[in-house]
């Protein structure tokens, strides 16, 4: 029995609500025309039955607001009842393209603004929801996830403070150190990593890309992502390679130890397709120093996978490494804002988590496993197979 063969025979928990907050907002207007497809055209025997009321409508979204002050203070509104609703709630704490006013002066949004608003429209619910879930597809200061020196625990302090907030559990995507979850180890926490997105955008976009060991290598830039490439390499059956950093410990710069060098562990590449996986792309050097060493050890095509891309410090040395034939291609996900700039170069592919976390939330929903989405094995070896890869 399939997945959506299980949720036509349960009652929802509730009925569905999703609010998109508005860094999120081209995402969630996706989502929720995958969730009024499905349901509207799902037949289920029981669909006019009291459990079912309020299960098919034109639209899931609830009409949500945080309007500002001139102080640049701000408040949750939500417009519309929420009382018994099953809540999903979704916020890119990443998106900068949003400004405010604060007597006068133009502010971009940062992810402390974008935390708070969250927290403003959970307060705006009053407890009412039946279930409050936040999706939130780049953790709220997860590269504060470990205390090495005398500093601030950011990212256990937002957790705990969501789930006292009434949040019963919260999905996040590709989460810097899972490892975080142990500040509320009595709490729902998923992190759900993209790879059959990320095959299936090389699968459709590139043609003649070849996913066999003499053909391709996937390539982890650093320790951190070693757990990643070696699924990526394993559920693939090709071989991985690995970098690790280098750093001057002496000097600090920008928040961080500057990169002496990249030392490679692996096999010879000998002219073969590598592709470099990683949660994020953020300035970029790691990522294209890494391109550079693979090219001088005989690499072939380079591909950059990461889940998020930031592109901080802009697209100038990813448009420069394109040209000069360094990098291939980069892929990245939509669960964050894309620029239009990023969108528009040839270079640049994106893999579309919509219809993903539709999938989660309608299976949520009805209150059933997401395992399957957890752990996306059997998916990719049936994409594999349809494109003659197996």
């Amino acid at each position: 029995m399939g997945q959506q063969d299980v949720i036509y025979d349960t009652i929802p928990v509730g009925s569905l609500g999703l609010i998109a907050l508005k860094s999120s907002e081209e995402l969630g207007n996706k989502v929720n025309n995958y969730l009024v497809s499905w349901r509207n055209n799902r037949d289920h025997e029981h669909a006019s039955t009291i459990a079912f009321a309020g299960y098919i409508k034109d639209s899931y979204l609830i009409d949500s607001k945080c309007p500002r002050f001139g102080t640049g203070e701000a408040k949750g509104v939500i417009n519309e009842s929420v009382r018994g609703v099953d809540l999903y709630i979704l916020v890119d704490v990443t998106n900068w393209s949003l400004t405010y006013t604060v007597s006068g002066h133009e502010n971009h949004m940062s992810p402390d603004d974008h935390f708070q608003d969250l927290k403003r429209i959970i307060a705006a619910v009053g407890g009412k929801a039946r279930k409050i879930t936040v999706i939130m597809p780049f953790l709220y200061e997860s590269r504060q996830h470990k205390r090495s020196a005398r500093e601030s625990l950011d990212c256990a302090l937002a957790l705990q403070e969501l789930y006292s907030m009434g949040v019963e559990s919260i999905v996040t995507f590709d989460a810097h150190d899972p490892r975080v979850q142990n500040a509320v180890p009595l709490k729902t926490f998923e992190t759900i990593k993209p790879t059959y997105q990320f095959i299936k955008a090389l699968l459709r976009n590139v043609p003649d890309i070849q996913f066999k060991p003499d053909k391709v290598v996937i390539i982890s830039p650093d320790e951190g992502a070693m757990e990643r490439a070696v699924y990526f390499a394993n559920v693939l059956g090709v071989d991985m390679g690995l970098f690790y950093k280098r750093r001057d410990y002496t000097k600090i710069v920008n928040g961080r130890n500057p990169i002496v060098a990249h030392e490679y562990l692996g096999s010879p590449l000998d002219g073969r397709d590598a592709i470099i996986i990683d949660d994020m792309i953020s300035s970029g050097d790691s990522m294209l120093d890494v391109a550079r060493q693979l090219k001088s050890r005989g690499a072939g095509r380079i591909f950059v996978c990461a889940t998020f891309g930031l592109f901080t410090d802009g697209l100038a040395r990813f448009d420069e490494a394109y040209k000069s034939g360094l990098i291939y291609r980069v892929v990245t996900t939509n669960s964050i804002y894309q620029t239009p700039e990023l969108l528009s170069r040839e270079y640049y592919l994106s893999a579309d988590m919509s219809k993903y976390i539709a999938l989660l939330i309608d299976t949520l929903n009805h209150d059933q496993s997401i395992s399957e989405f957890l752990d996306p094995t059997d998916r990719i070896r049936k994409i594999l197979k349809q494109y003659n890869q197996i």
